[in-house]
């Protein structure tokens, strides 16, 4: 899914030039539709398309409404498409959901508050952008926009309702998932209910790998393709080169635990330890599995993983803390190379973070989950320093090879 903050860099690129262009987006969704909120397609003067709403199947009617939208009336729209319509069943949306969208017609020459916004997310600053999708004529299609530290910018014309608009965008931002907020006449926030779309960019979750070997290049790979910001760490300077890692954002020298100690990590934190080396895991792992990061895990048989929860135990962790270590690690796919390894480890990840149950979809589990289920909110300046009982690990100054 493409949401139109994570296209920034190009909408950027549109601002710049002054080239006025017409964004798509998704608000609603019924069903077993292919994409969620904030999944955006756009269309610029010159025909260009970027991203897509629907996986591919009323992409050329929106494609079509947007060019109409761009050469005509530059009023925001509502468009909606689902199995039981015909114009839905003709550009073929026969998933059995539905999807709305939202149109509006972008004038970059004046839109200030939402370049400001596109400068942010490109440049992996987390913003978020609120938008009228619903309510009256008058405030549709306007923005307002916040950031964790800064005064909003934009209005939805009205002091108060900027306030609550403002409130509603700022918790979104903190969840760190796209999707629409309803303000309603009976809360006394507006004459008439409207529903605001909050588009949200949060700064690439992180990916830590200890064990400079052939499985943590192949993962550093599939990490780096599922917009992780990868490290991989490692106290062998030999092993740790940035030749080896290609795909790796960093690549660190220093002893496992001590570099973990020094990093800012967040509940969207993955950290995968492939080192198989009791002196290297212990500390290791004792502080991992004390840090409130999304994902733990460790590479190993599973007698390795009986003698490693036995010298964690001795270590002094609770069973409570021990049973988040995902040990042995990965999914059962049958994996024996290191790419397949990386697969399998990879796709237990997305399962733990997105709640999915790892079954063949054949089995009648729902092929699209709501998208309710948004990643840990932990806040994002948690450190092991908060963390008192990290096994009398001292902090470093962390030596790496970028």
């Amino acid at each position: 899914m493409v949401l139109m903050l994570e296209l920034a860099t190009e909408l950027l690129e549109r601002f710049r030039s002054r080239t006025p262009f017409v964004t798509a987006t998704v608000t609603r969704v019924d069903g077993s539709a292919p994409r969620q909120p904030g999944a955006s397609l756009v269309v610029d003067a010159d025909g260009t398309v970027l991203g897509n709403v629907s996986g591919g199947c009323v992409d050329s009617a929106v494609y079509q409404a947007c060019q109409d939208m761009l050469l005509g009336d530059h009023d925001p729209k509502t468009l909606r498409f689902g199995y039981t319509d015909d114009d839905a069943i003709g550009v073929g949306l026969t998933c059995g959901g539905t999807i709305e969208l939202f149109l509006r017609h972008h004038d970059p020459s004046i839109e200030s508050a939402l370049e400001a916004a596109y400068v942010d997310a490109a440049q992996d600053e987390p913003v978020a952008v609120a938008t009228v999708v619903c309510g009256p004529d008058t405030h549709l299609g306007r923005v307002i926009v916040v950031r964790p530290v800064r005064d909003r910018e934009g209005t939805l014309g009205d002091e108060r309702l900027d306030e609550i608009a403002a409130a509603h965008a700022t918790g979104v931002l903190h969840a760190g998932t796209s999707r629409t907020v309803d303000i309603g006449v009976a809360d006394g926030y507006c004459q008439e209910s409207m529903t605001l779309l909050v588009e949200c960019t949060t700064p690439a979750p992180r990916m830590l790998i200890f064990g400079a070997i052939d499985h943590a290049a192949a993962l550093a790979r599939l990490g780096t393709f599922l917009d992780y910001r990868v490290t991989v760490c490692d106290a062998r300077a030999t092993f740790a080169t940035p030749d080896r890692f290609p795909y790796a954002d960093e690549v660190v020298v220093d002893w496992p635990h001590r570099y973990l100690r020094a990093q800012r990590l967040d509940g969207n934190t993955v950290i995968c330890v492939l080192t198989h080396d009791p002196k290297v895991d212990v500390p290791l792992l004792t502080a991992a599995l004390r840090l409130p990061v999304g994902y733990v895990g460790a590479m190993g048989s599973r007698r390795t993983h009986e003698q490693r929860r036995a010298r964690l135990r001795e270590a002094g962790l609770t069973d409570q803390e021990l049973d988040r270590l995902h040990s042995p690690i990965g999914l059962d796919i049958g994996a024996r190379t290191p790419q397949e390894t990386a697969l399998s480890i990879a796709a237990e990840i997305v399962a733990h973070r997105h709640g999915g149950t790892g079954v063949p979809l054949r089995t009648g589990v729902p092929i699209h989950r709501r998208a309710d289920r948004s990643p840990s909110t932990v806040p994002p300046a948690w450190t092991a320093d908060h963390l008192g009982h990290s096994a009398g690990i001292t902090r470093p100054r962390s030596s790496s090879h970028t």
